[in-house]
């Protein structure tokens, strides 16, 4: 663990500009600042609400969604302010794999303070310029471990982007091949209180339902995109590890997480789950597989404790 004295970080009353992670909606900013500490390590400073409108926790904790979203928000901060990643680059996830510890993601009075430690490695160049990399994330509150992550991504310009996405590129038109999203399976089936957050659909099959792309979602869609986002893949898995554990309610505590391929709007996208063995009553791991035309375009193993 690096040790860092006073580093330069902003003010936690602040947020870093939403533009530099991404986003138009600025109160969707959970980062408030960053300091370099090597070419390829830095610290990132994040701040969570006490209560967020779409990640709202459940059992006295913090959804551990947030610290996913700060780890990807990480993704285009380090790269536009520590590589130089022009604005105009497309990011593209390969893997995510996290873990929170539940006793460190308690709801307190306030908001909760993060520092996170991100170190990259597996770095790949194109022509000058960073193609891909891997970061290593180890978050502290108050001093004390709250989760780690690692994921790969890959980085690319725009004309190479409009070349691997083809009739797929232009993200308003490919928002209008998503239609409207099919009815959602009853809230409280997958872990939430307002249907307008369900991001799956019957099938009519146990165990197999439909991904819902909302793009009028102010969370998931905060602005126009070509196809399925990251993190609604992350919320399909968690809340079909949900339905798969049963009424009980859980708390998940690790997503293993694999984008194979882009997952489009214009074909449906079938999320299945399927229990795996723990010997633990008390621990669930579950393997949720999303698939386009016969093919998987994103896996994840959800390990979620019993609440």
């Amino acid at each position: 663990m690096p040790v860092v004295e006073q580093p330069a970080l902003a003010s936690v009353e602040s947020a870093v500009p939403a533009r530099y992670v991404h986003k138009r909606d600025a109160a969707e900013v959970l980062l408030t600042g960053w300091s370099g500490l090597r070419p390829d390590s830095f610290i990132v400073s994040a701040r969570w609400p006490r209560t967020h409108r779409f990640y709202a926790g459940q059992a006295g904790l913090h959804d551990p969604m947030l610290f996913a979203e700060s780890v990807r928000q990480c993704f285009p901060l380090l790269s536009h302010t520590g590589f130089d990643v022009p604005f105009d680059h497309h990011l593209v996830w390969q893997y995510l794999s996290f873990e929170v510890v539940p006793t460190a993601m308690a709801v307190q009075d306030g908001p909760a303070v993060l520092d996170l430690f991100v170190t990259c490695s597996d770095i790949r160049r194109s022509r000058g310029r960073v193609a891909a990399l891997t970061f290593h994330v180890v978050g502290l509150r108050d001093g004390v471990h709250l989760g780690t992550a690692q994921a790969r991504f890959s980085v690319h310009p725009p004309s190479v982007y409009r070349r691997l996405r083809g009739p797929h590129a232009d993200a308003h038109r490919a928002a209008v091949t998503a239609g409207r999203p099919p009815a959602p399976v009853p809230a409280a089936l997958v872990g939430r209180a307002d249907a307008r957050d369900v991001v799956l659909s019957p099938s009519g099959r146990a165990g197999r339902w439909t991904l819902r792309n909302d793009t009028a979602h102010p969370v998931l869609f905060d602005h126009p995109v070509d196809h399925s986002p990251g993190m609604l893949l992350l919320e399909a898995a968690r809340q079909a590890a949900h339905a798969a554990c049963g009424p009980r309610g859980v708390y998940p505590v690790r997503f293993e997480s694999t984008f194979l391929q882009f997952a489009e709007f214009d074909t449906p996208c079938h999320v299945t789950a399927q229990p795996l063995p723990t010997g633990d009553a008390s621990r669930h791991r579950v393997e949720v597989l999303a698939s386009q035309g016969g093919r998987n375009v994103f896996s994840s193993v959800v390990t979620a404790l019993a609440v």
